[in-house]
């Protein structure tokens, strides 16, 4: 079930869209990711100088925090953060989301991207509104737990 629901994490990612990254020095914060399974990867798009840009340089550990019930998914992920300078990489994950927060866009002086990659997690994997609904019916009436989708923790 595990390998099943690390499959299920890194692919329900591309449909979310943001979580809440925090380190010890950066409270959580709204952030959007862009998720690379063949990076071990998350990777994040800041300004130098940020709290988490700053933690990232120094390699600090790491919590990003989804809950999505549009992505089914919902999940606790520890990791280490960590600045990386990779002008390809930056080119192949920009976006004009990322490029509304930079006057001069894609190259402007503050551009700082972070990388993020989880060590472990715990995820909760969900079948969507409608089943959650009916379960939650189906558990009223019968007096029994409802079985809202699959739950587990990862080790990457």
């Amino acid at each position: 079930m595990t390998d099943n629901l690390k499959d299920t994490f890194w692919d329900r990612l591309d449909d979310i869209t943001a979580g809440m990254l925090s380190a010890p020095s950066a409270p959580p914060r709204p952030m959007a990711h862009i998720a690379k399974r063949k990076d071990d990867m998350l990777w994040f798009i800041t300004a130098k100088g940020t709290d988490i840009a700053q933690a990232a340089e120094n390699g600090a550990p790491g919590q990003y925090t989804l809950a999505s019930s549009h992505g089914q998914l919902y999940a606790a992920v520890e990791g280490t953060l960590k600045v990386v300078n990779d002008p390809e990489k930056l080119d192949e994950i920009w976006s004009p989301m990322a490029a509304a927060w930079f006057e001069d866009g894609r190259h402007d002086d503050k551009v700082c991207l972070v990388g993020f990659t989880p060590v472990k997690a715990e995820v909760w994997e969900t079948d969507g509104t409608a089943k959650t609904l009916f379960e939650m019916a189906r558990a009223n009436i019968t007096e029994d737990t409802p079985d809202l989708g699959k739950h587990g923790h990862l080790t990457f």
